[in-house]
């Protein structure tokens, strides 16, 4: 049988991995194709300028984007959709679980505790890597606490207790998710905090007339925030997905449940 502490082992496993490429993709990146582009597009305004030219603070995507808060933002972002990616990969192969037929009953069939042994077979039979899955452990507990008790409703309250116990581990395992979702936008005040200071060291040039440091700084402060809420906003859309999907899975079990299986229970007298 599969345990919890594998499968947990295996996300963790796969969440460093991610990060480690996501590092490794969005840096090389901003390396080879982003820095190099925004460099020469602000090489081009400052050559501009000094020739005397009207100067215009460059709004290029490449220049809006250049900074290592941006970076850091991108970097978090792509590792949170790859730890959601994981998740949703997870909760679809739970939920194709839904269209098996583990119990062929006929209408009118009663599911006496004698019977639970030839009943929880099927379920026992299925891989090592499913046994973990929801829907298989929900039908064993009920299954087994009712040949334990002779009891349709502890049966019912053991399918009750196994998906509020699933619901409370989904949430819980979106932690690191939010806790991404929280670091986005502050990174992205970190680069607000961090232009508006070098803007105002260099506030000694702008009262002698040089103002492109001063602006180059002031666009380092918002372009860090906007970026920041953009992906922020992004990340917090597919991790409401994620869980909308997670607590369809955890409904749809807990009906399974009850229609193949609770309600052909009968107490033997």
């Amino acid at each position: 049988m599969a345990s919890s502490t594998d499968r947990t082992s295996n996300e963790m496993f796969f969440q460093i991995v991610a990060l480690l490429l996501s590092i490794i993709i969005v840096h090389t990146i901003y390396v080879t194709v982003i820095r190099p582009n925004a460099e020469n597009i602000i090489k081009k305004h400052a050559e501009m300028a000094a020739a005397g030219e009207q100067y215009e603070v460059p709004r290029s995507f490449f220049v809006v984007i250049k900074d290592l808060e941006q970076e850091s933002c991108f970097i978090l972002m792509l590792w949170s959709l790859s730890i959601m990616g994981y998740k949703s990969r997870i909760a679809m192969r739970e939920k194709s679980m839904l269209s098996e037929r583990f119990f062929n009953l006929a209408e009118g069939t009663k599911i006496l505790p004698q019977d639970v042994n030839q009943l929880i077979r099927p379920i026992e039979s299925i891989s090592q890597e499913k046994d973990f899955f929801l829907l298989p452990r929900t039908l064993k507990a009920a299954l087994s606490r009712f040949e334990v008790t002779n009891n349709v409703q502890f049966a019912s309250e053991a399918i009750d207790g196994v998906c509020e116990a699933e619901n409370d581990r989904l949430d819980s395992e979106l932690s690191m998710i939010r806790y991404i979702t929280w670091a986005i936008p502050s990174i992205g005040f970190i680069g607000t905090v961090r232009g508006i200071g070098a803007a105002l060291g260099q506030a000694h040039e702008a009262m002698q007339g040089d103002i492109a440091g001063v602006t180059s700084s002031l666009g380092v402060a918002f372009n860090s925030t906007f970026i920041a809420l953009l992906i922020s906003m992004v990340v917090m859309f597919f991790m409401h997905q994620l869980q909308l999907m997670q607590e369809r899975l955890v409904l749809d079990s807990h009906s399974y449940c009850e229609n193949n299986l609770l309600r052909f229970m009968k107490a033997s007298e």
